[in-house]
Order: C-alpha cells, then sequence, then structure tokens
C-alpha cells in the first residue's frame, strides 16, 4: 500500500474526527441518535484500518472514505445557522494564495498497464504542482494589486489565475475520473440521462472520444451538465480554459495534453483515448452528476 496515500487518508480522518468532536452538540440536535453512533462507529473502524493498511484495498478505502465524508455533510444540512456552522468547522475557503495540491486517490502505479506510474509521478507531482503554484502566484499578485492601487499588469495576472486555476480545477477532477476498478459503463439516473442527451451510451462514447481526439494542440475533453439546458453536453477545452462555456458543471474530464500519455503512447493519442475508457471511475462520475443536478436554472 502506497505510504503517502495511508497518510493523506489518516490526515483526513484525524480532522474530520476534530470536526465531529468540535460540532458534537449541535450534531446531537440535529441527528439521529443511534444514526450518528452508526457513523461514529464507521470513522472509528476506518481509522483502525489504516494501522494494518498493508492488508486493505485502496480503492476499497477511497470509497468508504468518501460515504463517511458525504454522510458527516448531511448532519450540517438543516437550516441556515447550521450550514453556516457548516462553512466555519468544515468546509472553509481557500485563503488568497493558499491553494494546496490534492494527493491521488490511490498509488502512482495503480492505472498501469493504461497509464503507467512515470507518467503519473511527472503529471502529478510537476504538471499539476505548476498549477497550484501558478495560481497561488497570480492570485497573491492581484491581492497586491488591490493593496497599491497598482492594475498595470491586471491583464496579465487575470490570464495567469485562468490558465492555472483552471488546470488545477480540471485535474482534481481527473484523478478522480479514474479508478484501478474503472471501466464499463455508468448505472441508473447518469446512464438514464446519457442516453436521453446523446440517443445511447455508445453514442455518447463515441461522441466524447472524437471529442478527446480531435482536440487543436493540447486540452481536454469534459462532459457537463448544463442547469440552463438541464442536460448534459460534451465540449472541448484548448489549453485548460479556451473554448468552454459558462453556466455548466464537468462531470468527466479527459486530460488530453501530450504530458497526460507522450511518454507511453508516443503521438498515439487515439490509442490513449481508447485505453482510457478502462479505468474510468463511474462511481466518481455519478455522485458528480447527482450533486450537479439539483443546479437548474430557468431554462432558455
Amino acid at each position: 500500500m502506497d505510504e503517502e496515500f495511508i497518510s493523506s487518508m489518516k490526515k483526513w480522518s484525524d480532522e474530520i474526527l476534530e470536526s465531529y468532536h468540535r460540532s458534537l452538540d449541535m450534531l446531537r440536535e440535529n441527528a439521529d441518535a443511534h444514526s450518528l453512533a452508526e457513523w461514529k462507529d464507521q470513522l472509528d473502524q476506518f481509522q483502525s484500518e489504516l494501522k494494518e493498511a498493508d492488508s486493505l484495498d485502496y480503492t476499497d478505502l477511497y470509497v468508504r472514505a468518501n460515504e463517511i465524508h458525504r454522510q458527516f455533510e448531511q448532519y450540517f444540512a438543516v437550516g441556515t445557522e447550521n450550514e453556516m456552522l457548516r462553512a466555519q468547522t468544515y468546509s472553509s475557503s481557500v485563503p488568497i494564495g493558499e491553494h494546496s495540491l490534492p494527493p491521488l486517490p490511490y498509488p502512482y502505479d495503480a492505472l498501469e498497464p493504461f497509464i503507467n506510474q512515470e507518467i503519473m509521478r511527472l503529471h502529478h507531482d510537476k504538471h499539476h504542482k505548476g498549477y497550484v503554484d501558478g495560481l497561488n502566484k497570480a492570485e497573491k499578485e492581484m491581492q497586491k494589486a488591490r493593496m497599491t492601487n497598482q492594475f498595470d499588469l491586471l491583464k496579465h495576472w487575470e490570464r495567469e489565475a485562468a490558465f492555472h486555476g483552471a488546470g488545477h480545477y480540471l485535474h482534481t477532477i481527473f484523478w478522480n475520473n479514474m479508478s484501478p476498478k474503472g471501466g464499463g459503463q455508468p448505472s441508473g439516473m447518469l446512464l438514464n440521462e446519457i442516453n436521453q442527451s446523446f440517443g445511447s451510451f455508445e453514442k455518447f462514447k463515441q461522441h466524447f472520444s472524437a471529442a478527446a481526439n480531435n482536440v487543436e494542440a493540447v486540452g481536454w475533453a469534459v462532459l457537463v451538465w448544463s442547469p440552463r439546458s438541464r442536460r448534459l453536453e460534451i465540449l472541448q477545452a484548448e489549453k485548460h480554459q479556451n473554448l468552454s462555456q459558462w453556466d455548466v458543471v464537468p462531470l468527466l474530464v479527459l486530460d488530453v495534453w501530450e504530458h497526460a500519455y507522450y511518454l507511453q503512447y508516443k503521438n498515439d493519442r487515439k490509442k490513449y483515448v481508447e485505453n482510457w475508457w478502462k479505468i474510468v471511475n463511474w462511481r466518481d462520475v455519478e455522485n458528480r452528476f447527482h450533486e450537479a443536478q439539483k443546479l437548474k436554472w430557468q431554462p432558455f
């Protein structure tokens, strides 16, 4: 089991336990006592099993952590006062210029043979880290401009924030959109919506693959939920931020920058895209769709 992954899981579970103890009185008011006790037992069991990580399956760990996270969030979902407390104790905003690189949800070699370890290390530790650093610098420079009332370079830093910020957020989705136990096709409401929006899963897959294969130069293929049209759409993004749309929520993203595949596939982007479908984490996409679908604007 990857030590860095286990370390990140331990840190996360300690943080959520701290939030639990800090908010216990409020939680007891909002949550059924039996349900809350069961949740605490799940967290205790999770932390106990992390001590014997060598015998565990990292994908199962990640899925269970997401479920613990989801249940905990639900306890904060009642009333404005509780939403404020939730924001203060659990979902506080990222301070200006203090974005951080999220850990991979699996070891570097977990996606082999479809994406090899060398690519994953380079892609995550160097390229994604570079976007995080670039976003932080841009935010701090714009903060400095506001403080000094010197906006001469604002156009440059706005561009930097758009490029690096989009790169950071898309990669954060991308890592979770993949799983060593991925592949196949989605189920339930997401599959129904795909059939409704594209005619069938196969037609969707063909359309998405063609979008990825035909991104000019470097960029992304992106499946989005549109709260305005109330259906799924497939978009391309050049670099990270060009040719995109506002008012949509990304669900499934595929990185077709050369650093995502060239060391293994050389210039055969088509083969990379074909193999990528074998590691798509449909559970993550379904979870994102479930949350995104709550957004429904007036259609025009």
